[in-house]
């Protein structure tokens, strides 16, 4: 069931109505759900349960720090990919030792942060890469556990954009240098070699990419048990998506359990696991007013006051977000461009949607719990939304709205 239905005629994030959320905390406004967050989490627990395993929550698809919490109370552990994020993570009280370190362009600094604490591992994404951590865990006095994230080659059936297991990619090691990596990995006096990884990219509704990878990257395993170099974990990635669009199906979490849970049978070693979008993406929507319709000749344009610096998917992967309005209306609908006050016609949140509005309606983008305001941005110096979480009946501000003088406080104009 989902946390954001109509009760009484009007759309509600769990027992609260948007209407007033919005005469709370203004518009454009992103609004979360606990109980959604919840509900994912523990359906991907359950999924696993009969072996060990470790859910590592990708912080960025989502990184406020109410966010974070929720998921570290539940027992998540945490997928970074930069100093920032770790220092959110520690913040919001999760675990380092439960946190795995993504990314291709660690800095020293970086890795300097996260081995002072005391992280699960690296997911190391090239030879380069490892020379830099072997020597400075050899400076801090430390080995510093890692895990190679191999490029399986292999289709995830996403938007070129968030595809990230093809070999033209620039994640990840090449399949064939895997073996001579973890070579010479295991010989390099400050690396303790605990783990295997891979991630095909976002938005995965079918499992069996997934699935295909994980056998290609178990030979792997395997191969490298053969010669003595024995591995903890064996680390999948994330991926799993939402449904956007009205009438498509639900990730198959079930077949990728599955897939996975028959491919490991027998094996000692740790799933882990590194979902983000699954978790949050349909439990957050961006909450926006329409301040003007413009009726044309050609097309009619619906002006609301939520832009692409505040959604960009829209316009960076042509994503599609479906739209409710919080109070429908009685009429005939007419088809709407959804868009933005942002100087730019890319600036659009919905093309062609059938709608009944007026102007100072409300309207939801839905499914934007995530890669909504972390990717957000300043652009026509514009305060980023505020963010809001539901617990039940009870609305908190987890975010305030950014105010204008706080955009430029850290800028200064020449002197005389």
């Amino acid at each position: 069931m989902s946390a954001f239905a109509l009760k009484g005629g009007v759309l509600h994030a769990e027992d609260v109505a948007l209407p007033a959320l919005a005469e709370e905390f203004g518009t454009p406004c992103y609004v979360y759900s606990r109980a959604a967050i919840t509900a994912a989490y523990s359906a991907f627990e359950r999924a696993f349960a009969p072996r060990p395993h470790l859910i590592c929550y990708a912080v960025k698809a989502n990184s406020n720090l109410a966010v974070l919490n929720v998921l570290a109370r539940l027992g998540a552990g945490f997928d970074i990919v930069s100093g920032g994020e770790l220092l959110r993570v520690l913040a919001a009280g999760g675990d380092p030792g439960r946190t795995i370190f993504s990314g291709v362009g660690k800095t020293a600094a970086e890795i300097r942060l996260a081995l002072g604490h005391g992280i699960k591992c690296f997911n190391v994404e090239s030879g380069a890469e490892l020379d830099r951590i072997d020597r400075i865990a050899g400076e801090l006095g430390k080995r510093a556990a890692i895990s190679f994230r191999v490029n399986p080659d292999v289709d995830a059936k996403t938007h070129r954009y968030i595809s990230t297991g093809l070999k033209e990619n620039k994640f990840g090691v090449a399949y064939a240098e895997a073996i001579p990596l973890y070579r010479r990995a295991a010989a390099l006096p400050n690396i303790k070699v605990t783990g295997i990884d891979f991630h095909l990219g976002s938005k995965m509704m079918d499992p069996a990419p997934a699935v295909e990878a994980a056998g290609k990257i178990f030979a792997l395993l395997e191969a490298l048990a053969t010669e003595g170099i024995a591995l903890s974990h064996f680390d999948v990635g994330g991926g799993l998506g939402v449904p956007y669009e009205p009438g498509e199906g639900e990730a198959d979490l079930a077949g990728y359990a599955r897939g996975l849970l028959q491919l490991l049978e027998g094996r000692s070693e740790t799933l882990v696991f590194e979902p983000g979008r699954y978790l949050v993406g349909n439990a957050g929507l961006l909450l926006t007013r329409v301040e003007y319709l413009k009726p044309g000749a050609v097309k009619n344009f619906a002006v609301v006051d939520a832009a692409m610096n505040d959604l960009i998917r829209p316009a960076l992967y042509e994503a599609y977000h479906d739209m409710l309005p919080v109070t429908p209306r009685d009429g005939a609908p007419s088809t709407w461009q959804i868009v933005g006050p942002v100087c730019e016609s890319a600036d659009f949140l919905g093309h062609d949607r059938a709608l009944t509005l007026a102007e100072g309606d409300l309207l939801a983008v839905m499914s934007a719990g995530a890669y909504g305001f972390v990717m957000s941005s300043n652009y026509n110096t514009r305060g980023r939304a505020c963010e809001v979480m539901i617990d039940g009946a009870r609305a908190h501000l987890i975010r305030e709205r950014e105010s204008t003088p706080l955009l430029f406080c850290h800028e200064s104009i020449l002197p005389r």
